[in-house]
């Protein structure tokens, strides 16, 4: 009797699954990003604002010239490498904000670096 409860709870909505949308960055291609140097795994993409979320790679080497997002709120989160900025040299687990419309850059990938990006709406740059 006192086990209804926790059946009840044990079957997940969404036929089983935890997770509405599952992506693998294994299944996802590399694609060339806005810039020389830098490639881009789209992972999501929010159909209704066009935000999306992506690794982006910086070969090493490579500098993103400054740059805005006109319509996106940015948000980078260094997985791997060394990522400068301002003459200092970030590592994993630095995570860096961008407001839509405000320039940020350069950026200068030291080793090759894969960051997860978030962008709130249409990756576009100017």
């Amino acid at each position: 009797g006192g086990d209804s409860a926790l059946a009840a709870c044990a079957d997940p909505p969404l036929h089983g699954r935890m997770f509405p949308y599952v992506a693998l960055a294994e299944d996802k291609p590399w694609q060339p990003g806005p810039y020389e140097g830098v490639e881009l795994k789209i992972l999501h993409k929010n159909e209704a604002t066009g935000g999306v979320v992506v690794l982006r790679k910086f070969h090493a080497g490579k500098t993103i010239p400054a740059h805005t997002h006109p319509v996106a709120n940015e948000w980078a989160w260094i997985l791997s490498g060394e990522w400068e900025e301002s003459d200092v040299t970030y590592t994993p687990g630095t995570l860096f904000f961008a407001p839509k419309g405000v320039q940020h850059g350069p950026h200068v990938g030291k080793t090759e670096d894969i960051s997860l990006i978030t962008f709130d709406g249409p990756l576009t740059v100017a």
